[in-house]
């Protein structure tokens, strides 16, 4: 069985900002904090990504990281 190659964002730090993300073996997307491997994994399908990708470059979400 083929095992996800899983990647870290390059924003991740040891202070609990940690995202990874892999292609899992059925083409779907997995996504999970690396600072728990063993823990839960979302899984999303590539279109559902894609989408929720469009929205982030075109700042639909922006507004979803100030705290004032």
């Amino acid at each position: 069985m083929d095992v996800p190659m899983w990647r870290k964002s390059s924003h991740s730090n040891p202070s609990g900002n940690c995202v990874e993300v892999a292609r899992m073996t059925d083409g779907s997307m997995g996504v999970r904090n690396s600072r728990h491997p063993d823990g839960p994994t979302l899984v999303y399908s590539r279109p559902e990504l894609a989408a929720f990708f469009a929205g982030v470059r075109a700042g639909e979400f922006d507004d979803l990281l100030h705290t004032d």
